[in-house]
């Protein structure tokens, strides 16, 4: 098991940043993939960025440019710095942890931009 939890959002103002921190605990070996998802009010869940164990990013088109993904060595943490926010980024943020046979979810950090 992996347990995730999430902290650093927050309300901020248009164009300004934020960093969210991923904490990952228990087995972090099995995790080969960690991301970062988003989910506004009446919207679907969707992908924002993702980091794999060998150090590979990906990002939605959306917040490329303007986001960064990155981690330890280990995905012991799993930051998501958040540069030039915009009213549209508003959302929960959830990180995601993959594993061979598993998928872990963090409880949610809520990031509100305001305009």
């Amino acid at each position: 098991q992996v347990q995730l939890v999430e902290s650093g959002g927050g309300l901020v103002q248009a164009g300004g940043s934020l960093r969210l921190s991923c904490a990952a605990s228990g087995r972090i070996s099995d995790l080969n993939v960690v991301g970062w998802f988003r989910q506004a009010p009446g919207k679907q869940r969707e992908l924002v960025a993702f980091i794999t164990s060998g150090g590979s990013t990906n990002y939605a088109d959306s917040v490329k440019g303007r986001f960064t993904i990155s981690g330890d060595n280990g995905m012991n943490m799993v930051y998501l710095q958040m540069f030039s926010l915009k009213p549209e980024d508003t959302a929960v943020y959830y990180c995601n942890g993959r594993g061979t046979l598993d998928d872990y979810w963090g409880q949610g950090t809520q990031v509100t931009v305001s305009s």
